[in-house]
């Protein structure tokens, strides 16, 4: 479940400046009308605000990874209360908001490194964090 709530968040927030956003919007929508009718109003408020926030923003990839937690953890709650779910999710994730992120989702990475004499290349296809003692 963690998996999913975490490739949900991402590709939620992920999808949040895309033509797509209205489709994935409303596949989140439909999932806490599902679960927390009552909240339905409030959980589209938001993330509209999102929605706005990132867009608005000058620093998009801080924001975007803030924002990613924070669904992350609305995913993992709305999965821990109803584990039902996971698998129209999971399709939802993969057949929707995915295919709505550059390259639809997917980020296809060659890296080719060449070292001699006792030296050392350090590559990532994302962050990288060293920490020496």
């Amino acid at each position: 479940m963690e998996e999913l709530a975490v490739a949900a968040g991402t590709a939620l927030v992920g999808a949040m400046a895309t033509e797509g956003w209205n489709a994935v919007r409303s596949g989140a929508v439909a999932l806490w009308r599902k679960v927390h009718p009552e909240r339905v109003a409030t959980v589209e408020a938001e993330l509209e605000e999102a929605r706005a926030e990132l867009v608005a923003t000058d620093d998009p990839d801080e924001i975007e990874a803030e924002m990613a937690r924070e669904w992350r953890r609305r995913f993992r709650r709305l999965l821990a209360e109803q584990p039902e779910l996971a698998d129209e999710l999971r399709r939802m994730v993969e057949q929707q908001w995915q295919p709505q992120l550059p390259l639809g989702g997917v980020r296809n990475v060659t890296m080719k490194a060449d070292v001699r004499d006792r030296g050392r290349a350090y590559q990532s296809a994302g962050d990288q964090h060293f920490h020496r003692e």
